[in-house]
């Protein structure tokens, strides 16, 4: 009877031993754990993509509305005229990162006859015949209406030195020819479409 009593009472004892040590196991093993946290914030930047046609009033143009360009003898062409105007394109204040622009497509409804060429010239510079060769060609002299050339161009705008400043604006020169396929009478207009891509 004794025996069994002592059996049981170290049984017990082990028992509850082994509790106590589990917990204390467990305590250690926490004392040597630790967790550390990093979190990251996230503002998003700010694009502002103007075109103006003349040089001075910057505005977002829509395909329902776009710029008027000012060619200066679009209303009587005859084959062999060539007409020029003048595009500019900048990034607006607030803009925080540069951009690439494309020129991604031109059409043309109700001419035909005319073809076009594109330089870039300084922001300054007049848009002329001079400036049309002289330029940095970015759709070349004979190039269809509702064409970009071979390769879509592409050229860099820079945005403001500060959140307050608008980019560096960059002008493109627009000449377009008349042939011996323009129709007397015929009346109708261009679009070009310019796509800006921030960097």
């Amino acid at each position: 009877m004794t025996s069994t009593r002592n059996r049981k009472g170290i049984v017990r004892a082990v028992l509850a031993g082994g509790i106590v040590l589990g917990v204390g196991a467990a305590i250690t093993l926490a004392a040597w754990n630790a967790s550390d946290f990093a979190t990251g914030n996230f503002d998003a930047g700010t694009f502002a993509f103007q075109g103006s046609a003349n040089g001075t009033d910057y505005a977002l143009h829509t395909s329902e509305d776009p710029a008027t360009l000012s060619f200066g003898d679009a209303t009587d062409m005859s084959p062999g005229m060539t007409t020029y105007a003048a595009y500019w394109l900048r990034l607006g204040a607030g803009t925080t990162d540069d951009a690439t622009v494309t020129l991604a497509s031109g059409g043309a409804t109700g001419v035909t006859g005319l073809t076009y060429g594109m330089t870039q010239i300084g922001a300054t510079a007049t848009c002329d015949a001079s400036a049309a060769t002289t330029g940095t060609s970015l759709v070349p002299a004979g190039t269809a209406l509702d064409s970009v050339g071979a390769t879509a161009p592409t050229f860099a705008l820079t945005a403001g030195a500060t959140s307050t400043d608008d980019g560096t604006p960059v002008q493109v020169c627009l000449a377009v020819t008349a042939d011996t396929g323009l129709v007397q009478g015929q009346s109708g207009n261009a679009t070009w479409q310019f796509t800006a891509q921030s960097n």
